[in-house]
This record gives structure tokens, C-alpha cells and sequence, in this order.
């Protein structure tokens, strides 16, 4: 097996089991991976060996989502503070004390949670549509927020951004013609096939309901920034209309460096500009002194 291939492992934390994908030698630079909304660690699949040469890599699936326990609702307190929770056991249970975040979609909210109450823990920041501020948010989310006031009203205009064909939109809006072959079509299936497991819906709306409480924490993540100025690389569709460019570019106010590049694509920037990003990262991470 080669030294750099992608190991899977699962492991408890908190009376959950959470799965991770890990790659590289451990002793190197540390790069955590947190997915969004509604995939898993498969999402870093290619972009895992493509860095594991020169970094070391963790990326857990939520609980929830992917191969992680996925409790029912009354079973477990799926807000996005336990997420963070969850995720800071992980890490500690692996003995993994300093770390570079890339954050995507949910994972932002989780990871600038870690962020700013540890930035002691954090020596760089890479964000893929991970969102810190509300210049960020695009129409898609006007029915969210007015589920998050009443769920009863919208429950059933939200439940169908749980469908297949809501889950495939997510991969292929904002993709040029000329890109949308390298969408393969089994990243819509295989997280369709994780919300449609019995009581995965349930979970999934509650999630949507507690987003709206990553709002309060905004200020936290954006002082955070401001005052310590974490080495920072954004990497964002432009044609993303879940968390829109505004929000890529907002990060410089706080972050006067920060690198932002706004690439021809949609949400799921990696799977049609993966060999950019990584290349982005790697070069990023060279410089800011992860290497």
C-alpha cells in the first residue's frame, strides 16, 4: 500500500461513533477537513492523496451524515454547538493539538466554533463556501429563515430540499456546460442515499431549524479574525447560489491578506477545480510556513 494512501477509521467519541478518512504521515502539518450539508468526508476523496505527500489529513463525517452514528432525534442534541463538541473530542482523542481548518458549507460554523475559542489550536484557515457573514446569504435561504420562525408553515417547502433532485442541484448549478462532466453523479447519489435512511429527515430539519443560531456567534468568528488574523485562503464558486461570492470577498474585511480566488463554478467547487485547489493549499500552506 502506498505510504500515502487514504486510511478509514472509526472511533468514540462522546457514546457516538465517528468515522474518518486520514491520510499522510502524522508527524507532518495537520489539515482538518469538515463537509457540509447533506455530504460526508467523500467529498475530500480526491483531494486527501493529492496532499498527503506533504500534510497530514483528518476528515470526519458529522454525526448524521456519511459512515458516523446517526442517532434519532430525541437520542441526540443536533445543534451545531454539539457538532463542535463533537468534533473537538475527535480531535483530542487523536492526540491532534495544532491544525490547519478547511471549513465547507456546515463545516464552517463548526470550525470557526474551534477557531476562535482555541486560536491557539489553529495555524491556518482555508474556506470553500464556508461562510462567516451575512453578506453571504442568497435568496436560497429566505425559506430557511422563515422555517427557523415556523417550522409548521414551512416544514413542507423545506423538506424538499431533501429530494434527489434539490441534492443533485446542489453539485451542478453554477458548473459551465464545459465542466459538468467531471460532476460525477454518484457524489448526489450517495448522499441522497444518507437522507434517505429512516429518521435521516428528521435529523436534517432540525439542523435547518438550529442553523439560525450560528448567526448569534458571527460577531465571535469575525473578532476572531480581525484579531488574529489566521493565515487565510478562500477558495469559492463564484456562481454559488447557496452562499454567494459576497461572502468569500467579506472575509477580506477582517482579514485585509487573505487570498480569495473566486473559481468558474458552483457550491461544490472541488469536484470540477480539485487539482486547483489542492494546488492553491499546497502553495498557500508552503508559504504561511505549514510545510
Amino acid at each position: 500500500m502506498s505510504p500515502f494512501a487514504t486510511r478509514h477509521h472509526m472511533v468514540s467519541v462522546a457514546g457516538q461513533q465517528i468515522f474518518y478518512r486520514e491520510a499522510g504521515d502524522p508527524s507532518r502539518p495537520t489539515l482538518v477537513l469538515l463537509h457540509g450539508f447533506p455530504t460526508s468526508s467523500h467529498m475530500f476523496r480526491n483531494l486527501i492523496p493529492a496532499l498527503a505527500d506533504e500534510y497530514h489529513l483528518v476528515a470526519p463525517d458529522h454525526v448524521g451524515f456519511g459512515n458516523s452514528s446517526a442517532p434519532p432525534v430525541d437520542g441526540f442534541d443536533y445543534s451545531f454547538e454539539r457538532l463542535t463538541g463533537i468534533t473537538l473530542g475527535l480531535l483530542d482523542t487523536l492526540g491532534i493539538d495544532r491544525f490547519a481548518l478547511y471549513v465547507h458549507d456546515y463545516g464552517a460554523p463548526i470550525g470557526l466554533r474551534i477557531a476562535s475559542r482555541h486560536p491557539e489550536r489553529v495555524t491556518a484557515l482555508v474556506t470553500q463556501s464556508g461562510n462567516a457573514y451575512t453578506e453571504g446569504f442568497t435568496p436560497f435561504w429566505d425559506v430557511l429563515f422563515a422555517h427557523a420562525k415556523d417550522r409548521a408553515t414551512h416544514e413542507p417547502e423545506v423538506r424538499r430540499l431533501l429530494e434527489v433532485e434539490a441534492t443533485r442541484w446542489q453539485y451542478t448549478h453554477g458548473v459551465p456546460a464545459d465542466r459538468l462532466d467531471r460532476v460525477a453523479p454518484e457524489t448526489w447519489r450517495l448522499d441522497q442515499a444518507g437522507l434517505d435512511r429512516p429518521g435521516n429527515s428528521e435529523i436534517q430539519l432540525q439542523l435547518f431549524w438550529d442553523y439560525q443560531f450560528n448567526l448569534d456567534v458571527y460577531p465571535d468568528f469575525q473578532r476572531y479574525l480581525r484579531e488574529h488574523r489566521p493565515p487565510t485562503l478562500v477558495t469559492w464558486g463564484r456562481h454559488d447560489e447557496i452562499f454567494g461570492a459576497a461572502g468569500a470577498e467579506a472575509y477580506a474585511r477582517d482579514v485585509p491578506d487573505a487570498e480569495i480566488h473566486l473559481l468558474d463554478t458552483g457550491h461544490f467547487a472541488l469536484e470540477t477545480h480539485g487539482d486547483e485547489i489542492a494546488g492553491l493549499i499546497r502553495d498557500f500552506l508552503r508559504r504561511v510556513g505549514q510545510a
